[in-house]
């Protein structure tokens, strides 16, 4: 059983920047499969960020270059580093991990808007 904590949401002006942070819990959190995905309102949840227990990263197309995921095994956290944000990066941010079940946090708000 994992559970996960997500923190640093909040508002912020359209280029500006926000680091989410996800803690967990658990053991051998190093060996998770992690990533962070959003909500926007009326809109399905998507991918965004994700990150291999070795560190390999993959990005959706909409954030490459602005977004950064990052993981620390020894503090189990990881981490969404955002910058030159959007309007519609607007959404309900929830971290992931996955080691065959599947966990998810509680969410936490972006909103991006002057």
């Amino acid at each position: 059983q994992v559970q996960l904590v997500e923190s640093g949401g909040g508002l912020v002006q359209p280029g500006g920047s926000l680091r989410l942070s996800c803690a967990a819990s658990g053991s051998i959190f190093s060996t998770y499969f992690m990533g962070w995905y959003r909500q926007a309102p009326g809109k399905q949840r998507e991918q965004v960020a994700v990150i291999s227990s070795v560190g390999n990263t993959m990005y959706a197309d909409s954030v490459k270059g602005r977004f950064t995921i990052s993981r620390d095994n020894a503090k189990n956290m990881v981490y969404l580093q955002m910058n030159s944000l959007k309007a519609e990066d607007t959404a309900v941010y929830y971290c992931l991990a996955r080691r065959g079940s599947v966990y998810w946090g509680q969410g936490t708000q972006v909103t991006v808007s002057s």
